[in-house]
């Protein structure tokens, strides 16, 4: 089956969405990525962590897809994990963008479309790739306008969309 010719169109606006997170967080400091918009959200450099830590998680755990970089990244919000740099937030975020667009490529409709099963926390649950992917996209938007509206509140650009 051929792929859509929606997809082109979707990668190309999530890899832009991808560029003004990496512009947004690439140059704070620690001491900005520890700002919240209340004191107990998460800070800004939380919210990046978890962002690209589900997108991992969920293409490894759930896909199966990706290497040994990538199941460090979906451990990265485990009990103790350290807090990340401005650097190593965008390292996380074009690695994970690599696989997740790699994929897409190389997926059709009817495997975006075809169901499977993963058990999660001891249930059972039938997914789609195509479920998981809009999952991810909008967590993304979610967790990036967090970034960019408590980066706003701070006084520091946010996101430039």
């Amino acid at each position: 089956m051929a792929p859509s010719p929606f997809l082109p169109a979707l990668i190309d606006g999530w890899a832009a969405y991808q560029q003004h997170l990496i512009r947004a967080l690439a140059p704070l400091s620690a001491d900005q990525l520890a700002l919240r918009p209340g004191p107990t959200l998460r800070s800004v450099g939380e919210n990046a962590r978890h962002l690209v830590r589900a997108r991992a998680s969920w293409f490894f755990h759930a896909l199966g897809e990706g290497d040994d970089a990538i199941a460090a990244i979906a451990d990265w919000e485990a009990p103790g994990a350290p807090l990340r740099t401005a650097a190593e937030l965008v390292g996380g975020l074009e690695t994970t963008w690599q696989l997740i667009a790699s994929c897409l490529r190389r997926w059709d409709a009817a495997t975006l479309a075809a169901p499977f099963e993963r058990t999660w926390r001891g249930e059972t649950y039938t997914l789609t790739r195509q479920w998981i992917i809009w999952h991810l996209l909008e967590h993304d938007l979610h967790h990036g306008g967090e970034i960019s509206l408590t980066l706003g509140m701070h006084g520091l650009p946010g996101l430039a969309l």
